[in-house]
Order: C-alpha cells, then sequence, then structure tokens
C-alpha cells in the first residue's frame, strides 16, 4: 500500500512506497486526490487533520468513541471556525464498547 507522509521533519527522505509532504498541503493533496486508486485515509494525527480541515479536504469522518474519559489530548476539532455539517453513513458498536461513528461532509 502506498504510504503518504505529512512531516516537515522527513523532508527529503527516500522511503518504499511512500510520498513525502513538507510543503503545499494543499496543492499535493488534491494531486494525490486526482490520481486513480482508493480513498485516502488519515490515522493518528491530530495535527495533519487541523490543517486539513483547514483547507477543507477532508470528505469524511470515523470518529471512535472510546468509553474513557481522559481530560487531556490534543482535541480534534480544535480551532474550527465554520460550521460543517455531516450525514451519518453507518454506526457499529463493539463488544469492548467503543463506538464508531461513520459520516460524511455534506457538501
Amino acid at each position: 500500500m502506498h504510504k503518504v507522509v505529512l512531516s516537515k521533519s522527513m523532508e527529503g527522505a527516500d522511503l518504499n512506497n511512500t510520498t513525502i509532504i513538507s510543503s503545499n498541503l494543499a496543492d499535493n493533496i488534491r494531486e494525490i486526490t486526482q490520481q486513480p486508486g482508493e480513498d485516502i485515509l488519515l490515522f493518528g494525527s491530530p495535527t495533519a487533520t487541523h490543517a486539513l480541515m483547514e483547507l477543507d479536504l477532508i470528505d469524511g469522518y470515523w470518529l471512535f468513541v472510546n468509553p474513557v474519559i481522559l481530560g487531556k489530548g490534543i482535541p480534534l476539532f480544535k480551532g474550527v471556525q465554520d460550521k460543517t455539517k455531516l450525514k451519518l453513513v453507518n454506526t457499529t458498536q463493539f463488544n469492548c464498547g467503543v463506538t464508531e461513528l461513520n459520516y460524511v461532509v455534506a457538501r
């Protein structure tokens, strides 16, 4: 599987089957989305999510509600200025107590 890494510190690194984006995020992501292939999945990076949300480059969200209250951490929807309407596509409840909420952005 081809990987896309958003990183300023890995600029110029030569990794097999990997594209590193360290600048011009909007142009590079739009270029990738125009290529044939499946969806792009962003995993585990609130900072990258914030940048892509700011550029309106996210088409959907898979949110996993865990039965734990942490009280700290990086908020997913930090600094959101405009309302984004979402349409619920699917929910899945897992035996461990986690609930998945699958939304698409209503455009």
